[in-house]
């Protein structure tokens, strides 16, 4: 079965998640959770650079919690997405609509 795991890390404007692994309909119900936790308080930086797998649940969860960050003056950032993250994001036609970093650093204000 996938799995996903979830690495939280606190900065100063940001919560960073290290994502590892498939985010698919199996997977997302921790990381569905984290999102919408932490979008309505702060930015949100999804490390997407070892994804292995995205289906359309993660990427509604991931369009849904950029959505939460413009009703709550924060933001969603997408950090180094993996060739298939990047791959699933194109292939919507939302990728795009993201902001999409190579370094927390990029991270700023809502």
């Amino acid at each position: 079965m996938d799995q996903l795991s979830l690495r939280e890390k606190k900065g100063a404007n940001y919560v960073l998640m290290e994502m590892n692994g498939a985010c698919n309909a199996y997977t997302i119900s921790e990381f569905r959770e984290k999102v919408y936790n932490n979008i309505t308080q702060t930015n949100v930086v999804l490390d997407m650079s070892a994804v292995t797998q995205v289906d359309s649940s993660g990427i509604g969860i991931i369009l849904a919690g950029f959505n939460d960050g413009l009703k709550n003056k924060t933001k969603l950032f997408i950090m180094n997405p993996s060739d298939k993250a990047r791959y699933a994001l194109e292939k919507t036609g939302f990728y795009d609509t993201f902001y999409i970093i190579h370094s927390v650093t990029e991270v700023s204000d809502a």
